[in-house]
């Protein structure tokens, strides 16, 4: 140590720049955008084409403060524009679409959120690869609600 406080010899290191997402030198880096779209929210979620990492997760509940309002298709459109503005900052400019209802028990078909979601991502300069449609279908299920009258209105 110095006289005047300073120490000698110290070399400073600069920060590394950190960088998220793959590392891909391809023209297109895929993502795969599982959309869960019920008559109550629609789900985005990007995970890689293995479906084991998650690059992100949005809601139509976080883009609207109304509960009534999270299923409708301006939430769904806002999260999927939101979805396009984090996987730019990833460096992921191209998706494959997988669509979901709740199947199974529940309606087949999805819900109202679903098609603006898809328009929302086309639009967010997102290449589109497969789109397909993974809601599960049972083959032979329990019994459904209802008694055996089915519902009486």
């Amino acid at each position: 140590v110095d006289l005047m406080g300073k120490k000698k010899g110290v070399v400073r290191k600069e920060k590394e720049e950190v960088k998220l997402g793959p590392d891909s030198k391809d023209t297109y880096t895929f993502g795969v955008a599982h959309i869960l779209s019920s008559w109550n929210d629609t789900f985005i979620h990007v995970t890689d084409l293995t479906g084991r990492e998650t690059y992100c997760k949005v809601t139509g509940g976080m883009m609207v403060t109304a509960d009534r309002e999270e299923a409708s298709p301006y939430a769904a459109m806002q999260a999927a524009q939101e979805v396009c503005e984090r996987l730019k900052k990833l460096g992921i400019n191209a998706v494959h679409i997988k669509i979901r209802a709740r199947g199974g028990q529940g309606t087949k078909t999805p819900g109202p959120g679903a098609q603006n979601a898809i328009r929302a991502l086309a639009r967010g300069e997102l290449s589109i690869g497969r789109i397909e449609d993974v809601t599960p279908i049972p083959t032979d299920s329990c019994r459904v609600k209802g008694g055996r009258r089915g519902r009486r209105l």
